[in-house]
């Protein structure tokens, strides 16, 4: 009894956060029952019918009981902003691993919304939504979202069933009301207001149901999806909820929906690749970790790359170091080696994140434009190595 009503209050201060309520004197009013319905074999053709982000009041927000989250170092998207949330069933809870994606009950609906800030009243022209270092919470729709300023694209659904994982792609319909199952991808053109005064035109590319497993399966002896986000080390970071700023897995176990969990201290935590303050090298790594880590491991899809990007690797030549490519190829960009130390312009690995290239760019799936600032980051960290290759 004790757990659930610590989850009922955490979780419905969750909920006022995103609609925006108050008690009128600072204090959260109650919220209603979740609305969150858990479709244990159907697929449901309106984003809706799973009750996770209700549009009201010309806002989206989130159910009773779903908690938004954000990571330490996001993935690129294009510059996408992302909303993202967790709902699990009541009386369940996630179990706690310092290195793997906690393991999820049956039930849990983990949701994903890619959007970006509208830039002015012409049609397609958008801001980019990336946050900047610290902003956890706010900037990334912890408060719901305002329609009238941001332009929706896909909410994603992973919902854990007996047999495991199942994505779900939902696209945004021109009203921004609800979402419809799109399990042929999509293809949206946009402009984005770039922050130098430029504009580029580009293609936000829409996965298809099928190209999810591309990132979400990380070994292929086993071929089990798993989603990529909820680690300790991308979670461990500070989050503005509407009681007040608090570490994300302390927020998670307090509401129930964690268990086993460490002091904040004493778990795993990434770096924030937007942060000057933090090692160029740990920025650097946190970038490539969430990046390109889920295919380039041991076990993942770009095993047999020997490139492995993980933050467990210490193996200078596995992180690329003077190592020469398997295969010779476009990819490459005539370049010998993964990395140069000292040099960029000479690296395999520093071309292909600045390429747009059908199979020379990487991560092959989930971007259309280069990341100049992601690009710039892992140049300098590769510029102040020391070392060469004979």
């Amino acid at each position: 009894m004790m757990r659930a009503r610590v989850r009922g209050i955490a979780l419905a201060a969750a909920l006022l956060a995103a609609t925006g309520c108050d008690g009128g004197d600072g204090t959260s009013a109650p919220a209603g029952p979740s609305a969150v319905v858990f479709h244990a074999g159907d697929n449901p053709e309106r984003l809706s019918d799973w009750g996770v982000l209700p549009v009201a009041g010309g806002r989206l927000t989130l159910a009773g009981g779903v908690v938004p989250y954000d990571l330490a170092t996001p993935l690129f998207t294009d510059h996408a902003g992302k909303l993202r949330t967790i709902w699990m069933p009541a009386g369940t809870s996630a179990r706690y691993d310092a290195t793997a994606t906690f393991d999820f009950p049956v039930g849990t609906v983990i949701t994903k919304t890619f959007y970006y800030p509208r830039a002015g009243a012409e049609e397609g022209l958008v801001a980019p939504g990336d946050r900047a270092a610290g902003q956890g919470g706010a900037s990334q729709g912890g408060f719901g979202l305002d329609l009238s300023r941001v332009r929706l694209i896909e909410t994603r659904v992973l919902v854990r069933r007996e047999s495991g994982w199942a994505a779900l792609p939902y696209l945004w319909d021109a009203d921004q009301k609800d979402a419809r199952l799109h399990r042929t991808g999509a293809v949206i053109p946009l402009t984005l207001a770039r922050e130098d005064g430029g504009r580029e035109r580009f293609a936000y590319v829409m996965p298809n149901a099928n190209q999810c497993a591309g990132c979400h399966v990380d070994n292929l002896a086993s071929r089990a999806f798993q989603p990529i986000g909820p680690k300790a080390r991308h979670l461990n970071i500070e989050f503005d909820y509407p009681g007040g700023r608090e570490n994300q897995l302390r927020h998670l176990a307090a509401a129930g929906y964690l268990t086993g969990t460490p002091e904040p201290a004493a778990a795993p935590r990434s770096a924030d690749w937007r942060d000057p303050a933090q090692p160029l090298e740990a920025r650097a790594r946190a970038y490539l970790d969430i990046n390109c880590g889920h295919c380039h491991n041991p076990a993942g899809a770009a095993k047999t790359s020997g490139l492995h990007l993980g933050p467990e690797v210490t193996d200078a030549r596995e992180l690329g170091f003077c190592k020469p490519p398997v295969a010779a190829g476009q990819g490459t960009g005539g370049h010998r080696f993964d990395i140069v130390p000292g040099r960029p312009d000479e690296s395999i690995l520093v071309y292909r994140l600045a390429s747009v290239k059908p199979g020379a760019m990487m991560p092959e799936l989930g971007r259309t434009l280069a990341h100049d600032q992601g690009v710039a980051l892992i140049r300098d960290w590769v510029a102040a190595m020391a070392g060469r290759c004979d």
